[in-house]
C-alpha cells in the first residue's frame, strides 16, 4: 500500500530505471536543494573544467567537513555528533578525479599556505632552548601515521587527509604485517565516532586528544576497488564507514575559459567563514571553544522516524548492506550538521536552529551515497561472476579438441601446471 503519488512514482523508477539512472536523478535533486554557492561551483565546474558533478560534489562536502571541526556540534536523540565524514572517489584514470578535490579544497589550502608562512617566520630566529610555535593546519597530503597524528594534536579541531590516489594507503590497511595499516585503519576506525587517541611512545613525545576529528577524500581506480574488501578492511567496519562516488556525469566539450571568478569567490568566502570561526574558536584567550546546533521539533522528529526506519531496514536487509545501515545511523547526524554548516554558511548564520530543511538534505545525501554503495557490490559481484577457473578452461579446451599448449598460450598459465590440470579434471 503506497501513503503518496511520490512514492508510487519511486517504486516505479526502480521497476523501470538502474540504480546509476536513479542516481543521477538524485544528484540533481541534491544539486538543486544545495545553496547557489555551491551549486554554481558545481555545475560551472562540469561545464568549464569537465569535472563530474559527483566528483565536485563529494570535494565540497569533504571541504566543508574539514572547515567545520569540532567548532561546531549537535546533540539530538542521546547522541553527540561533529561532521567529520570520509569519501572515496571511484573512477579510471583521466577522469579528473583529481581536480574535482583541488577546485574544492582551494581555498583551505590558500589558508594553509598562508599559516605556514607565518610559521616559518615566527620560528626563524629561534635558538636551541627556545619553545618551538606550533604549526597550524588543516589539509594533510603526504605523512606518516606517527606524524598525522602529531598535527592532530597540535591541530585538534580537525585534521583533513587529502590524496589523489588512496590506493597506497588502503594498500597498507590490507597488508596484516604492516604495522602502519593497521595504525592508520585504527586512526579512522576511532575518529568516525570522534573518540579520544592517547598515543605513548618510548622515545618521543606522549600526547592526547581528547576527542579526534579526522576527515578523509581520496580517489580510488576502479580495478583496486576489491583491495578494499581485503584482510580485514571489511570485517573491521572500515568500509562502511566509506562514502563512495561512482561515476555519473561526464562532459566531453572541451572549452577555453575557466570557471568564472566570482563563482569560485562567492564558494570561498563560505569556507572562509566556516575557517574564522574555527580559528577563533583556537584561540587561547576564546573562552567559547564550541557552539551547540539546536533542532527543530519538526527536524528532530524527521530525523528520528528516519533512524527508525532505518533500524527496521537492517532487519531484513542481507550480509554488507546490513552492516553499512548500521553505520548509515551514526553518519545521519553527521549530514544534519553538515548539511546546516553547507546551507547557512555563506551568510555566516550558524545561530540559527537546524530546521527540516537541513534533515531533508541530510537524508538525501545519505541515501545517495547508500546507493552508491550498493551500485560498488553489484559491480564487485558481477566481475566475481565473470571469473572462470582454470580447471573450468581445461575441461572446456578438452571437450572441444583443444591441445595442452592450445590452453596455455590461451590462459597464460604455465605449461606444467595445464598439464597436471589436464589430468585431473
Amino acid at each position: 500500500m503506497f501513503n503518496s503519488e511520490l512514492e508510487i512514482q519511486e517504486n516505479l523508477n526502480k521497476l523501470t530505471k538502474t540504480n546509476k539512472d536513479i542516481l543521477r536523478d538524485n544528484l540533481e535533486v541534491i544539486i538543486s536543494k544545495l545553496p547557489l554557492s555551491l551549486s554554481s561551483l558545481i555545475e560551472n565546474g562540469f561545464k568549464y573544467k569537465r569535472i563530474p558533478k559527483e566528483y565536485l560534489l563529494s570535494s565540497v562536502l569533504f571541504a566543508f567537513s574539514a572547515a567545520t571541526g569540532r567548532t561546531f556540534y549537535i546533540d539530538t536523540l542521546g547522541y553527540k555528533n561533529y561532521a567529520n565524514l570520509y569519501f572515496v572517489i571511484i573512477g579510471s584514470r583521466g577522469d579528473v578525479k583529481s581536480e574535482a578535490i583541488k577546485t574544492a579544497t582551494a581555498p583551505i589550502k590558500k589558508t594553509d599556505d598562508k599559516d605556514y608562512e607565518s610559521y616559518l617566520y615566527e620560528n626563524k630566529d629561534l635558538g636551541k632552548e627556545d619553545k618551538v610555535i606550533k604549526r597550524r593546519q588543516t589539509l594533510i597530503q603526504n605523512a606518516t601515521i606517527e606524524a598525522a597524528q602529531k598535527i592532530h594534536f597540535e591541530n585538534p579541531n580537525s585534521i583533513g587527509l587529502c590524496l589523489d590516489e588512496i590506493y597506497g594507503l588502503v594498500q597498507k590497511m590490507a597488508n596484516s604485517n604492516s604495522r602502519d595499516g593497521v595504525e592508520w585503519r585504527n586512526f579512522f576506525l576511532e575518529g568516525y565516532t570522534n573518540d579520544y587517541i592517547d598515543v605513548s611512545r618510548k622515545t618521543t613525545v606522549s600526547f592526547r586528544i581528547p576527542e579526534s576529528y579526522p576527515t578523509l577524500i581520496g580517489g580510488l581506480q576502479y580495478q583496486f576497488v576489491k583491495e578494499l574488501f581485503a584482510n580485514g578492511n571489511l570485517e573491521s567496519g572500515f568500509i562502511d564507514r566509506l562514502l563512495f562516488t561512482t561515476k555519473l556525469t561526464e562532459n566531453k566539450k572541451l572549452r577555453k575559459e575557466g570557471i568564472p571568478y566570482d563563482c569560485i569567490e562567492r564558494y570561498s568566502q563560505s569556507i572562509k567563514n566556516l575557517l574564522d570561526y574555527k580559528k577563533q574558536s583556537e584561540n587561547p584567550e576564546e573562552l567559547r571553544k564550541q557552539f551547540k546546533i539546536s533542532f527543530t521539533k519538526e527536524a528532530e522528529l524527521r530525523l528520528f522516524n528516519y533512524v527508525q526506519k532505518l533500524i527496521e531496514d537492517k532487519d531484513v536487509a542481507k550480509p554488507m548492506i546490513k552492516e553499512y545501515l548500521s553505520k548509515m545511523q551514526i553518519s545521519i547526524h553527521k549530514f544534519c550538521l553538515l548539511s546546516f554548516m553547507v546551507l547557512n554558511a555563506s551568510d555566516s548564520t550558524f545561530n540559527s536552529e537546524l530546521t527540516v530543511e537541513s534533515v531533508e538534505l541530510a537524508i538525501a545525501l545519505n541515501d545517495f551515497y547508500f546507493l552508491n554503495f550498493q551500485v560498488i557490490i553489484e559491480d564487485a559481484i558481477k566481475v566475481e561472476q565473470k571469473k572462470i577457473s582454470i580447471d573450468d578452461v581445461v575441461a572446456m579446451g578438452k571437450k572441444n579438441g583443444a591441445s595442452q599448449k592450445a590452453v596455455t598460450e590461451v590462459t597464460g598459465v604455465h605449461k606444467s601446471t595445464i598439464s597436471r590440470r589436464w589430468e585431473d579434471v
